[in-house]
């Protein structure tokens, strides 16, 4: 009988030790890249900015900058900016916000933001 009891105590230590070791792992997380939620395309000219939108959420935005304007052009946001575009370029920008308030954005052509080429993007 005192084996029985011994015998069963031992199996049941090893299958609680086998029970914790298992709860014990987790399986390998991926990493996770920002999802894009937004695409803003937005057109450049003397002297405005006009955005296919002016809100999006947290997260990944791409704007894609066009000059349709006469002049040499850039884009900044969230200290990201474009290269200078002159009639008819683009450029794309990938900005990732993290968080939600109002971000300025505008010309950085000297005189550019002053005659009108800013504004203000909005992260819910």
């Amino acid at each position: 009988m005192r084996r029985m009891l011994i015998g069963a105590v031992a199996g049941a230590a090893i299958v609680f030790a086998g029970a914790t070791a298992q709860a014990g792992r987790q399986a390998p997380q991926a990493v996770q890249k920002p999802a894009l939620l937004a695409k803003v395309n937005v057109a450049a000219s003397e002297f405005k900015f006009v955005l296919s939108k002016k809100t999006a959420k947290r997260g990944l935005v791409t704007f894609k900058v066009t000059n349709v304007g006469a002049i040499k052009h850039d884009f900044q946001i969230n200290g990201r900016k474009t290269k200078m575009l002159t009639h008819g370029q683009s450029d794309t920008l990938r900005v990732t916000f993290l968080r939600k308030g109002a971000y300025p954005y505008k010309c950085t052509v000297p005189g550019h933001a002053a005659a009108g080429m800013r504004g203000v993007f909005t992260i819910t």
